[in-house]
């Protein structure tokens, strides 16, 4: 990604009146199953605001397939992704320090959606688009070979045997990446469970579209430039877990 300064033309700050329709939910007309909670504590006011006023400026439409230059406008050469973004906070920061490139975020969280779309308003973020529900949905309807890159930080471990078939990670989930990922992105992967690394690895391994090309203990243990923690990573700390940050280049 390279920084530049200049925002693009279809900024919704301040005040874009244009409407875009919510996803449907499903992915090629299958349903794609959540498991988790949709929503925490009751929203506040300011917070309900944004949900009415700004999301739907910055929703994809999931409607067809996706037009990147509809949503992001021509200026944006690179589209990264992030699958569940939490409160929103690396996708806000990555947003902020490369203006030109675009970022899709993915949260079905309800309160964490509302608090990113917070953040984009305090930063007056014009590259930012997002979908309050599965990536998986996002990545159906993306077209091949477009993200520069992706961003899966501290996904659910489902540490029960019987709930890893729940693990967004599978062979199936990294050829759907593969298909949108142009050649050279890259895909980064943090966790502070080790089980977790070893299942991912495990599938990159056996996966003929993707490279581990780590070439010593620095390469999963140091994070990625301008990398801030977060809060889910200091949790992780406080508790004794250390993280892997893994990065996987498709090929």
């Amino acid at each position: 990604m390279t920084r530049e300064m200049e925002n693009p033309p279809n900024a919704p700050f301040p005040g874009r009146k244009r409407r875009v329709r919510a996803s449907g939910g499903s992915e090629k007309g299958k349903a794609i199953p959540f498991y988790g909670r949709r929503k925490g504590k009751k929203l506040r006011s300011f917070q309900s605001n944004l949900m009415e006023e700004l999301l739907p400026l910055v929703r994809l439409d999931l409607s067809g397939p996706l037009d990147l230059k509809a949503a992001f406008g021509a200026s944006h050469r690179d589209i990264w992704l992030e699958i569940g973004f939490g409160g929103g906070e690396h996708l806000i920061q990555e947003a902020v320090r490369f203006p030109q490139t675009g970022f899709i975020g993915c949260e079905p969280f309800v309160n964490g959606l509302a608090k990113a779309l917070a953040g984009m308003a305090g930063a007056d973020l014009c590259n930012v688009r997002v979908h309050g529900g599965e990536a998986q949905a996002v990545i159906a309807a993306l077209p091949p070979e477009s993200l520069s890159g992706v961003y899966l930080l501290y996904p659910d471990p489902w540490p029960k045997r019987r709930h890893r078939k729940r693990r967004f990670v599978s062979d199936e989930t990294l050829n759907a990446l593969a298909r949108v990922m142009r050649k050279g992105a890259e895909l980064r992967f943090a966790t502070d469970i080790d089980d977790y690394a070893g299942w991912t690895l495990a599938r990159i391994l056996r996966n003929p579209h993707f490279e581990w090309r780590a070439q010593g203990a620095d390469d999963w243990r140091k994070p990625w430039d301008g990398w801030s923690s977060t809060r889910y990573e200091e949790k992780a700390r406080r508790e004794g877990r250390v993280s892997a940050y893994m990065t996987f280049v498709k090929v």
